[in-house]
C-alpha cells in the first residue's frame, strides 16, 4: 500500500500544474498522512500578500496538530507555520510598510488562526498571508535561512509581551537585568536569546555544553550544561557573583520546574515571571512569589496584527537589514520537497537539537 501511495505522490509531484493550481501537501484528517495534491491558488484578501514559497521550516506544533487534530477547526487543512519565498501578488488595501510583489520574504503562514482554512497553511508552493505577518530578507539572507525566523521571532516577542516586558525595552549597561532562557539552542531559544541581548538583559542560558560558544555569540553572558545535576545551583551562585538581578525566565523548551526552582531563589521579595513557550497540559506551577504564564499573541485579532506589525515589518526588518538578528539554529535540510514533508516531521518528532528542519520546494 505504501508503494501505491508513493508511486501516486511521485506522479502527482512530477506531472505539469494545471493552471491556477498549485502543489500542496494537505492533512485531511486527524492522525492521517499528509497527501501532496493540486489546490486551486487563491487570489489575496484586501490585506494580504500571496506567496511563492520556496523554503518551509518545520515546528513541533505542527506534528501536534498532524496527530492530535489540536488547533484544527476543520478539515482539508494544511500545517506549516514557517515559510520563506517571494510576494507574487498584494491585496487592494496593503499599506505602504509590507513587501511589495518581487520582494523576498520571510513570513509567518499559520492556518490555526483561520480556523484550519487550507489557503493560509505553510506546506504549499502558494500561500496566502495577512501583509503584517511577512518581513523582507537581505539578498545576503537564503530562503532557507529565512523560514527559520517566523515562528521563533513572534514566539519570543510574545513570551516578552504575556509577561509585562515592553517590546520597546533598552535597559542601560547600569542597570541591566538577568534572564533565565531554558532551552536555549532551540529554534524558540537561540531567537530569546538575541531578542534579550538587544533589549540589554544579562543572559544566562541552558543547552548542551556543544551549543555553548555559539550561544555565547548570540549573546548569551554565561551558558550552563542542562544536564548538569546541580545546574540550578551553578546558576544562582553565578548570577550572584556577577551582582546581577534574575526576576525573569524564559522557557523555550525542557521541564517547566527547574525555572521556577531558580526563579524562586533568587527573585528577592519581588514576584518573578516567567514565560513557558510549551504548553502546561496541567497548568502552571503554583509557586508564591513565581507567575508562570504561557505564551502567546495577543488573542485580539487587531491587537494581534499591530504587535506582529511591528515584530515583522519594522523590528525584524532593520535587525535583518542591520545584522543584529540572525537567522538561528542551524539548519537541517530534507530532501524530496513536500513529498517528504511527512517524513520530516516524523524525524521532527523523534527529537532534533540545535536545528531546525527544513523543506526545499
Amino acid at each position: 500500500m505504501a508503494a501505491v501511495v508513493n508511486k501516486i505522490r511521485d506522479k502527482i509531484s512530477r506531472t505539469s500544474v494545471p493552471p491556477g493550481h498549485h502543489l500542496a501537501a494537505v492533512l485531511n484528517a486527524k492522525d492521517t498522512p499528509l497527501e501532496l495534491t493540486h489546490r486551486c491558488t487563491p487570489t489575496p484578501g484586501p490585506d494580504e500578500l500571496l506567496i511563492d514559497v520556496k523554503s518551509v521550516a518545520l515546528n513541533p506544533v505542527d506534528h501536534v496538530m498532524r496527530d492530535t487534530g489540536m488547533l484544527v477547526s476543520a478539515y482539508p487543512t494544511v500545517l506549516g507555520s514557517d515559510v520563506a519565498g517571494t510576494v507574487l501578488s498584494a491585496g487592494s488595501s496593503v499599506g505602504p510598510a509590507a513587501p511589495k510583489p518581487g520582494t523576498r520574504v520571510a513570513a509567518f503562514a499559520s492556518a490555526f488562526y483561520f480556523k484550519g482554512a487550507p489557503d493560509y497553511g505553510g506546506l504549499q508552493t502558494r500561500v496566502v498571508i495577512p501583509a503584517y505577518s511577512a518581513v523582507t530578507l537581505p539578498q545576503r539572507t537564503s530562503f532557507n535561512k529565512g523560514s527559520l525566523l517566523p515562528m521563533a521571532v513572534l514566539t519570543a516577542f510574545s513570551g516578552f509581551n504575556s509577561i509585562g516586558v515592553p517590546l520597546d525595552t533598552v535597559y542601560t549597561a547600569v542597570d541591566r537585568p538577568g534572564l533565565l532562557v531554558w532551552g536555549g539552542a532551540s529554534s524558540v531559544g537561540s531567537a530569546v536569546v538575541q531578542v534579550a541581548r538587544t533589549m540589554g538583559f544579562r543572559v544566562y542560558a541552558t543547552a548542551s555544553l556543544r551549543h555553548s560558544e555559539y550561544l555565547q555569540s548570540l549573546g548569551a553572558t554565561r551558558v550552563f550544561d542542562y544536564k548538569d545535576t546541580d545546574v540550578e545551583g551553578k546558576i544562582v551562585s553565578a548570577v550572584k557573583e556577577d551582582g546581577a538581578t534574575l526576576r525573569t525566565g524564559y522557557l523555550a523548551a525542557g521541564p517547566v520546574q527547574p525555572c521556577v526552582d531558580i526563579l524562586k531563589e533568587l527573585k528577592g521579595d519581588a514576584t518573578a515571571k516567567l514565560a513557558s513557550a510549551p504548553p502546561m497540559f496541567d497548568g502552571p506551577p503554583k509557586v508564591e512569589g513565581v507567575e508562570t504564564t504561557f505564551v502567546q499573541p495577543p488573542s485580539d485579532p487587531k491587537e494581534r496584527g499591530e504587535h506582529m506589525h511591528f515584530i515583522f515589518n519594522v523590528w525584524l526588518r532593520e535587525k535583518l537589514e542591520s545584522g543584529e538578528f540572525v537567522p538561528s539554529p542551524g539548519i537541517q535540510s530534507i530532501d524530496g520537497g513536500l513529498e517528504s514533508a511527512d517524513k520530516a516531521l516524523n524525524e521532527l518528532k523523534k527529537g532534533v537539537s540545535g536545528v531546525k528542519l527544513v523543506l526545499e520546494l
